[in-house]
């Protein structure tokens, strides 16, 4: 319990110390439910959903649904794959679809009671939403995240940190970081099976300009 109790006051250090100087401050909960079953030895499919919300989470701003596939190369690296569609509210207050690709690596290494865990993601969006002319064209993001998880043995309870970053790959923005998420929750283990999640994420926006969403992320998980 010593043990959980520094991660938390360290995460909750972390995260209060990046939040600062933002020209735009919001709040919003996601909800998201995930279940994988493996298909062979090394091949695992996923599929997800997850509902966002913003403006004090009084507004939905989008809903998606991810299905993926994942192939373990080795014990400690693996590649990915995955399609989402999403429904997303735009500057006209209306929803239209967006669809993204993704292809990864994932690395995973246990050291002691910690799992370490990175992850590469080219994403590429199409949208349907057209404003400019580039809008039908697919913007790519290059997605990089660092997780770390520390696992209990005799309480059911594993505090987890992880931060991602987005960076733009086909557009000259005015910075090379789009976005950083900066994250620290509990991962409850009900069973072999199941497990649900919570988490507080600290997202600051760069593009088009500084913003700032603190948000809550509740989610549920299933394996086969």
């Amino acid at each position: 319990m010593m043990m959980i109790n520094r991660w938390a006051y360290s995460i909750l250090a972390l995260l209060l110390s990046v939040s600062a100087g933002a020209q735009e401050d919001d709040f919003g909960i996601w909800y998201s439910a995930n279940a994988k079953v493996g298909v062979t030895q090394r091949l695992d499919a996923e599929i997800c959903t997850e509902l966002r919300t913003f403006r004090n989470a009084g507004t939905i701003e989008q809903g998606f649904l991810e299905a993926g596939v994942e192939y373990k190369l080795a014990d400690f690296i693996s590649v990915e794959g995955a399609y989402r569609i999403t429904d997303a509210l735009e500057n006209d207050s209306k929803y239209y679809l967006q669809h993204k690709f993704f292809l990864g690596l994932k690395s995973s290494l246990k050291t002691g009671r910690f799992t370490l865990q990175g992850r590469f993601r080219m994403q590429a969006r199409l949208r349907t939403y057209l404003v400019e002319v580039e809008d039908q064209y697919p913007d790519y993001t290059g997605r990089i995240r660092l997780k770390a998880t520390y696992r209990t043995q005799s309480f059911p309870l594993n505090p987890f940190i992880y931060i991602e970053t987005f960076i733009p790959l086909n557009k000259e923005p005015e910075r090379f970081i789009g976005k950083n998420r900066l994250a620290g929750g509990m991962e409850y283990k009900i069973s072999g099976k199941h497990s649900v999640e919570a988490a507080y994420i600290y997202q600051r926006d760069y593009l088009p300009r500084i913003a700032d969403e603190h948000i809550l992320n509740i989610g549920y998980n299933f394996r086969f």
